[in-house]
């Protein structure tokens, strides 16, 4: 398996990302972590709590159509696991994320900005756990 390289992209999605957790915390005071987000939407606390993680899911899902719209073509998306994986990796980020306290965007962009100790220990935690997990799959089992 291939794995593209994208410096331009990834440098400005990255940016992107950033500004939006600043922007965030900076208006609204709070963590631009994308479970916690969505895990308003599915139980606000108020209306006003609701309109602004609406917002935000709508965005982050939004960005293939932004594409399209702007280039006439949606992106190239390859997914290289069966479903059945798919829901196996998607279960284990769950238990992970509820366990942690929190997702890759909450620790690893905000919580590591803000220095917190418990992000820091969060992401080497999923961060050695991926970097095992890819060498496993690619160089041990051979996928």
């Amino acid at each position: 398996m291939e794995t593209a390289f994208t410096p331009l992209q990834s440098l400005s999605g990255g940016v992107l990302i950033g500004l939006a957790a600043v922007l965030l915390m900076a208006v609204m005071g709070r963590v631009m972590g994308a479970t916690g987000i969505l895990a308003g939407v599915m139980s606000p606390s108020d209306r006003s709590d609701f309109a602004w993680r609406a917002a935000a899911v709508l965005g982050m899902v939004s960005g293939p159509a932004a594409v399209w719209a702007m280039t006439g073509a949606l992106p190239a998306v390859q997914v290289p696991v069966s479903t059945p994986m798919l829901l196996v990796g998607g279960f284990v980020v769950g238990v992970g994320v509820t366990y942690g306290s929190g997702c890759t965007s909450g620790h690893g962009v905000c919580g590591m900005a803000r220095l917190s100790p418990r992000s820091i220990a969060a992401t080497l935690t999923f961060m050695v756990t991926t970097f095992a997990t890819v060498f496993v799959v690619r160089h041990v089992v051979g996928g």
